[in-house]
């Protein structure tokens, strides 16, 4: 049997008797830099955790959520944003805010939307059944719960905590906000008051029975609800008493409009 010829690789297959040609073989030089390097791993899924935990993310029900408190703002006022989502609805809350009138009557519109939004019935029963139980005590622990669930979308993340009470005992009542977006994206302590603290005290305790104490800190945009609390009258309320702030955009128009007029306390409260 004649040999294999390969092109200049070898003359024959080896057998036992012949010696094997080994070919030199192109070996890669190494790096002789001393550091040596570790795997690199990409990070963006932890980056994204992290995000992801310091914003509050809407989903599904709180579109759905504003979407309705949106439609009733609207029936309100008669007016819509062409933006979509919270900028929109922001928007309209300004529409509300530059139109009411007096500051009252900014405040019973804004009861009216809260009213539209349950059925008539079942503020009834609530105030009637519910809210008489233990002294008013579970009927502000449920209610306290029920905003920590479904009032998300519009303030931004929130908890249930303890309270005290004025004659010293404790409730779970309380719902801390930790940084309000409605305060946050309307930059208005009128806006806040007249269409967020004072409306929505006076719901719950005109039509569910329950009374209730908002403590917004425009500090640091957090709130303190106290369901169960009475409200202090609004000469002994602090909160009449602050300064209007330096972002909010209608003290911004007003300052353009009079600009020899020093603007400190907001003038919507």
């Amino acid at each position: 049997m004649e040999p294999l010829a390969l092109h200049g690789t070898f003359t024959s297959f080896p057998t036992s008797s012949t010696s094997i040609q080994r070919l030199p073989m192109r070996v890669k030089p190494k790096l002789s830099t001393g550091v040596s390097f570790a795997p690199i791993r990409c990070q963006s899924s932890e980056i994204a955790e992290v995000a992801a935990k310091s914003e509050y993310k809407p989903g599904i029900t709180d579109d759905w959520f504003l979407g309705i408190f949106r439609a009733k703002l609207v029936e309100e006022v008669g007016w819509d944003s062409e933006k979509p989502g919270y900028d929109g609805l922001m928007e309209v809350v300004n529409y509300l805010m530059m139109k009411g009138g007096r500051d009252s009557e900014i405040e019973e519109a804004s009861v009216r939307v809260l009213v539209s939004l349950f059925p008539s019935w079942l503020l009834e029963l609530y105030k009637l059944l519910v809210s008489p139980i233990a002294r008013g005590k579970v009927a502000a622990i449920m209610v306290a719960r029920v905003t920590a669930i479904t009032c998300q979308w519009l303030m931004g993340t929130c908890s249930v905590n303890t309270i005290e009470l004025p004659n010293g005992s404790s409730w779970q009542s309380g719902v801390f906000v930790e940084k309000c977006k409605y305060l946050e994206e309307s930059k208005c302590i009128g806006i806040c008051i007249n269409t967020c603290k004072l409306p929505t005290q006076t719901f719950f305790k005109d039509h569910m029975g329950i009374p209730l104490t908002m403590e917004p800190n425009f500090s640091d945009f957090s709130c303190q609800f106290k369901f169960g609390v009475l409200p202090p009258p609004p000469e002994q309320d602090a909160v009449f008493q602050e300064p209007c702030l330096q972002t909010c955009p209608n003290a911004t128009r007003r300052r353009e409009l009079k600009r020899n007029t020093r603007i400190t306390q907001c003038p919507k409260i």
